[in-house]
């Protein structure tokens, strides 16, 4: 029995799936008797001959028959080879992404990993956000940016990336296998959402555990115990009280917002390098405008489901302007984690049923616009305008304007000055390859600080950081940006600690 795998079969909106084995048989000239074991790996949509849009698809199939057709690769992953002794305690600092595919992988591989996160669980975390949008006190370590799943638990869901990584296909099946949508496994653009994504963190969360780890919740790491360039303990704050855990490798999964413990580490000599990132701004339109723009109508929606965008934009000053984690049908919110700052991020939930669509529009901040050469220059440089951002809302509230009075506004005061005339320069040709996209009365919102981790924390080839036993990985240690990323990057890191002794 041979496997093959075929690319651009195509189908119309409204045509159904079960066709695909006709349409197969066809384009590869043999009868459909010779197609077994069909199955979609990639779903996409060509919508470039508007409103004549196809459903294009990548099958793979096995068949008795020797053709001459591309073989389909294995797509399974193959676990680590085990090294380190079973004994040896692992601490994953961090429940995000990076630190939630750490610690499945550890305890599916038969460790007992202990897993710390600042921040509540995902029901705790969901109602103190619910009560911070109504007006309620920000809780610093149980809000947007911390707690069980990471900040990317309150945002889209998205699950692309730009990595190539066979280790995409053991994420999306953990996803699917904790409660995600099938659809996640072939969607050229998939997405969870962030109703789904509570449940699915969950369930992970509760296999770790019955595989025999821990899962420690309200626990910051706030400082470690070095013995000859090796961490021996951690110092924790667990629901106010200071403990002492042992380890004998620690994994630091934080996110991009842990400010406080990129000092804890920058002070205990880990080595930090400035990074580059972006700001900017949440632009909003109505969703329909999207639809009809990239869709020709809206006759499919119910199929193609709310339309998306990602544009892109290089100033005369040679600024990168570009679009970041467009939220079709979504909102944009509020997502402060520290007092007196304030930030926007987008969210949408599974269906993406709201009426309006955002993105960022993010613009290059690169190293030499910070205002010093410390390897927190970043994050200083992000809570300025956070700061400022409070100070002119009074109070928490994202600051608000259109695109025709953007220029003399306070968001534009809340951000610096290469960031507002980027975007002011980029908005008309933006505007240009999505009709509408710019008109003087859309909603701007902000302002967008966090994109991306500010820092790194260098690591060598087996992902050490020059303390021999701390591992830096995912979004916050500057590895990863997105969900997908930085679970890759969290399973990477947990083989490099299983196959070394």
């Amino acid at each position: 029995m041979y496997r093959y795998r075929v690319s651009e079969v195509r189908l119309g909106i409204r045509e159904d799936k079960n066709n695909l084995i006709n349409k197969l048989a066809k384009k590869i000239r043999t009868n459909k008797k010779n197609i077994k074991d069909l199955k979609i790996i990639r779903e996409s949509v060509d919508a470039r001959k508007k409103p004549d849009i196809k459903l294009v698809y990548t099958l793979d199939f096995s068949s008795d028959l020797k053709l001459d057709l591309p073989i389909a690769p294995n797509m399974d992953y193959i676990f680590p080879n085990k090294n380190l002794g079973p004994d040896k305690k692992v601490v994953v600092v961090g429940f995000g992404p990076a630190g939630m595919f750490a610690g499945l992988l550890l305890a599916q591989m038969g460790y007992k990993p202990l897993v710390i996160e600042r921040g509540q669980d995902v029901d705790t975390r969901t109602k103190d956000v619910e009560d911070f949008w109504k007006g309620g006190d920000l809780k610093e370590d149980s809000n947007v940016q911390f707690g069980e799943g990471g900040a990317g638990a309150f945002s889209d869901g998205k699950l692309t990336t730009g990595i190539s990584d066979p280790r995409i296909n053991k994420v999306l099946q953990e996803l699917y296998k904790f409660g995600g949508p099938e659809e996640i496994l072939y969607k050229h653009k998939p997405h969870i959402g962030t109703d789904l994504l509570k449940g699915i963190v969950k369930n992970i969360r509760k296999e770790i555990i019955s595989l025999g780890g821990q899962v420690l919740f309200s626990t910051k790491l706030i400082d470690f115990v070095l013995d000859d360039d090796l961490i021996k303990e951690i110092i924790v704050e667990r629901n106010g009280n200071r403990e002492s855990l042992s380890c004998h490798k620690v994994v630091i999964a934080i996110g991009h917002s842990a400010r406080d413990t990129f000092k804890v580490l920058f002070d205990r000599n880990v080595e930090i390098v400035q990074k580059h990132f972006s700001m900017g701004l949440r632009i909003e339109h109505p969703q329909e405008l999207i639809n009809i723009s990239q869709y020709g109508n809206e006759d499919h929606i119910d199929i193609l489901g709310a339309a998306d965008y990602k544009l892109n934009y290089r100033t005369k000053e040679n600024r990168g302007v570009y679009t970041f984690c467009m939220c079709p049908g979504g909102e944009v919110i509020l997502s402060s984690s520290s007092k007196g700052q304030v930030l926007s991020n987008g969210m949408s939930y599974h269906k993406r049923e709201s009426k309006y669509a955002n993105s960022g529009i993010l613009v290059d901040v690169r190293k030499e616009d910070f205002e010093s050469d410390h390897p927190l220059a970043g994050v200083w440089f992000q809570e300025k305008y956070e700061k400022k951002a409070f100070e002119l809302s009074k109070g928490y509230k994202l600051l608000e304007t259109t695109t025709g009075e953007f220029k003399n506004s306070d968001l534009s005061m809340a951000l610096p000055g290469f960031v507002v005339d980027s975007i002011i320069e980029a908005l008309p040709n933006m505007g240009r390859k999505l009709k509408g996209f710019d008109s003087l009365d859309t909603r701007l919102k902000g302002p967008e600080t966090r994109s991306s981790s500010p820092i790194r924390i260098l690591r060598d080839e087996g992902y050490k950081s020059n303390i021999k036993n701390l591992y830096p990985c995912g979004e916050g240690a500057g590895y990863a940006g997105g969900i997908m990323s930085a679970a890759v990057d969290g399973l990477k890191t947990a083989e490099k600690i299983i196959e070394d002794k």
